[in-house]
């Protein structure tokens, strides 16, 4: 028995890559995924940074879950966050 297995693409950042956590998400999730491939590469970047620079798991859970809600209303960029630290040295400013 020949089992058909497709390969999703999922798009990543521009400084960031997609990672495993929110890879497994996207991929579990088709308008998700669909809405998440049709961000630019730099919103892209915003989201996986919002997401992983928290330091507790369970919060980066509660990014990973409200990236899927946010993206579903049609949001393109996390909200009340001053951008990627590591894309752009003036978003330093934000953290301490």
């Amino acid at each position: 028995m020949e089992k058909n297995i497709t390969k999703k693409t999922i798009a990543t950042g521009v400084v960031h890559r997609v990672p495993g956590d929110l890879r497994e998400t996207l991929a579990s999730k088709p308008a998700v995924l669909e809405k998440w491939n049709s961000l630019t590469p730099l919103a892209r970047n915003e989201w996986i940074c919002w997401t992983t620079i928290v330091k507790k798991p369970e919060t980066r859970k509660e990014h990973i879950d409200r990236l899927c809600a946010d993206l579903i209303k049609g949001k393109r960029r996390p909200c009340c966050w001053p951008g990627c630290p590591h894309r752009r040295p003036n978003a330093n400013k934000g953290f301490k």
